[in-house]
């Protein structure tokens, strides 16, 4: 036992054959979404699978792995978008597929992300399995898998390699493995911004445990105080990295992110942005589904609370909620950017698992398919970033 379990030791079946229900119904969900994608898109002359690996982000990271760093782009009215805004885990691995096996550098992109997606979700099955059951466990990650931007999961994004990452990190931490968290954490913080909500919840858990454990064992502690030292190496790397590059300092990276308009701000871009829609009628509505969307986020958090989960996933997903709705980044990426945000589901999760199987598999379904179309239709129309 150690001091963050919150449940006994799993039967003695293998780890993935325990998770194996849930892992056949995300890759099945994946799939439908993957073949109403093809198919919309071969009715209106489009490739899925370029919108898949070839627009927006992904070619931005595709260049990183085939050219390094240093490209950028200058608009008319002056911004800078330069490549130093995207982390270097994710076209590190595109640039080792690309060398080892006969991918591009797109399709080295796809691969990782299929793989990281199913990596992903046997991580959220892991964490949900440990705090709430097995069946909990299969609940969410099948809501995870049919989010309505859950098409990119399979893009060859950042997305699933960090969500992938960022759960079994918390699952280290919640098992007691704090090397492993710590290092996990730093990959993170390689992968994505928003690295630094592992990091946070990797030191708020350990803290905790200091706290309230003194009397731990010599070997114990030590370990502790490794994860925690390892868990921000990462991205306070790569940021000081940029910072020496770009001549900045350590505020450098804020400089390359304010060149995409990206920064914090407490959220009053984005309240504004929701205000302007009431100008119109059409508009209003679209600002009244914001403003419901936003509540239902805020108000899963506060379940979350009250259910009582682990620290670690409340400080994760709370930093993961604050930077995405609190930023002044592209308003349209602000449900990709609450992708990772795992541990928001979990209470629906509970609550699906208690309703019976036929019941709960065809809420699921019903939504799996009304995601699958919403995907379709949003990568052939604004789609991301």
């Amino acid at each position: 036992m150690t001091d963050l379990v919150t449940r006994g030791a799993p039967p003695a079946a293998g780890p993935l054959r325990r998770a194996a229900p849930a892992l056949l119904g995300y890759a099945a969900v994946r799939v439908l979404g993957l073949l109403v994608l093809a198919l919309w898109s071969a009715g209106r002359g489009k490739s899925a699978y370029t919108l898949l690996t070839a627009r927006w982000d992904a070619l931005w990271y595709a260049r990183v792995a085939e050219r390094g760093y240093g490209y950028e782009v200058r608009l008319p009215n002056g911004d800078v978008h330069s490549n130093l805004a995207f982390f270097p885990l994710l076209p590190w691995l595109e640039r080792e597929l690309h060398a080892v096996f006969p991918l591009s550098y797109a399709d080295a992109g796809f691969v990782v992300s299929l793989l990281a997606s199913l990596a992903a979700a046997w991580g959220i099955f892991a964490v949900a399995d440990h705090v709430y059951g097995r069946r909990a466990g299969v609940c969410a990650v099948l809501l995870w898998a049919v989010l309505p931007v859950g098409i990119v999961q399979s893009m060859a994004y950042s997305e699933s390699l960090f969500t992938a990452l960022a759960a079994w990190a918390l699952y280290a931490v919640l098992t007691g493995r704090w090397v492993t968290a710590g290092l996990l954490a730093s990959l993170c913080g390689l992968t994505r911004p928003v690295g630094l909500a592992v990091v946070a919840g990797v030191w708020a858990a350990g803290v905790a445990a200091f706290a309230r454990d003194r009397e731990t064992g010599v070997r114990q502690a030590w370990r502790r105080v490794l994860g925690l030292l390892l868990a921000p190496l990462g991205a306070a790397g790569y940021v000081l990295w940029v910072g020496h590059r770009t001549g900045g300092g350590p505020l450098g990276y804020l400089d390359v992110q304010a060149g995409w308009r990206n920064g914090f701000d407490g959220g009053y871009a984005f309240a504004r942005f929701v205000a302007d829609k009431f100008t119109s009628f059409p508009g209003a509505l679209a600002g009244l589904g914001l403003i419901v969307g936003v509540g239902l986020v805020v108000w899963l958090y506060v379940v979350c609370v009250r259910q009582g989960q682990p620290l670690p996933l409340l400080v994760y997903a709370g930093v993961v909620t604050g930077l995405a709705l609190c930023a002044s980044s592209y308003f349209g990426s602000k449900p990709r950017l609450l992708l990772p945000g795992f541990p928001l589901l979990l209470p629906l999760a509970l609550a699906l698992s208690r309703l019976r199987t036929p019941r709960s598999a065809l809420v699921l379904g019903s939504v799996a398919v009304a995601s699958a179309v919403y995907g379709a239709l949003w990568l052939n129309g604004s789609g991301p970033p």
